[in-house]
């Protein structure tokens, strides 16, 4: 685990998921089929609770390039905000899908530091790594390794 720090927000569009985590890569495939790869460009899972520890909400997402892509594309967007992290870095994820889901129950487990109205963050970098983030708590800083 390692503090990362987001220095900047990032405005994304997205496609929710129907289920999670069975529909998590259907909302990815729609996702790449109404927005053009770009070596410009992140994509990303955005993952949490809402109405119950067991309903999770996953968002596959990608960064918008410029104002009003997201309409364009016929998307919903958010922000994902800027600050500080606690991540991990996983490479080659296609290997052991697993793992992602493992480092946020590693990252849950600091659940005191984390902002209790953050995401689970996953930011998908070159087609092999992955960084698990969640936002810290603003009042926390960074957690002390």
């Amino acid at each position: 685990m390692e503090n990362y720090n987001l220095d900047h927000d990032i405005p994304v569009m997205f496609i929710t998921a129907s289920s999670f985590p069975e529909g998590i890569c259907e909302a990815h495939d729609q996702l790449h089929l109404r927005v053009p790869f770009s070596d410009e460009r992140h994509f990303f899972g955005i993952s949490r609770p809402e109405g119950g520890f067991h309903n999770i909400i996953y968002k596959a997402a990608a960064q918008q390039l410029y104002e009003n892509e997201a309409r364009e594309c016929g998307l919903e967007s958010q922000v994902i905000p800027k600050g500080m992290y606690l991540s991990i870095y996983i490479t080659d994820y296609a290997r052991d899908e697993g793992q992602i889901g493992k480092a946020f129950e590693q990252l849950l487990n600091n659940l005191s530091v984390l902002d209790p109205n953050g995401y689970c963050i996953e930011m998908y970098i070159g087609k092999n790594d992955v960084r698990c983030m969640i936002r810290l708590n603003a009042k926390n800083g960074e957690l002390k390794m």
